[in-house]
């Protein structure tokens, strides 16, 4: 992950890119940083979509951290480990909308603005995100040819 970073400081095809390394950027990871420190119940869907995004900017010893306000540690770490196994990609603002439909918690704070959660727009991620992205939608392509 350091080196991800590192790689993006010293990348001069990102010297006008304005989005940031900093999680605490998006105002919807905010939220969900502040909510689970605070000892807030931000349901599965919060915990999966923290999870997803923080991984390429946290440790896992601060994620499992700030989980255990939620989760045993047990289940803080195997959702990191599910999340990880998978490789999931950080999810688009419409998916996280679809979730948040599913639980009590909002995890985007204001759906009603559409630049609102979308992490994409907001944050800087490695690489190999882009890199996944851009060989699901080649895939996709090719199967419907």
């Amino acid at each position: 992950m350091k080196n991800d970073v590192q790689n993006r400081h010293t990348n001069p095809d990102y010297a006008d890119d304005t989005r940031s390394e900093d999680v605490r950027d998006s105002v919807m990871m905010a939220h969900l940083i502040d909510s689970l420190e605070a000892g807030v119940d931000i349901g599965h869907f919060g915990r999966l979509t923290f999870v997803m995004i923080a991984r390429h900017f946290m440790e896992e010893d601060e994620m499992i951290k700030l989980l255990r306000k939620n989760l045993n540690a047990e289940d803080a770490k195997a959702l990191i480990l599910q999340v990880k196994a998978r490789d999931y990609n950080p999810p688009k603002r419409e998916r996280i909308l679809e979730w948040q439909k599913e639980q009590d918690f909002p995890i985007c704070p204001n759906p009603e603005d559409p630049r609102a959660c979308n992490v994409y727009r907001e944050l800087r991620f490695p690489d190999s995100i882009y890199e996944n992205i851009d060989e699901y939608w080649l895939d996709k392509a090719e199967a419907a040819d």
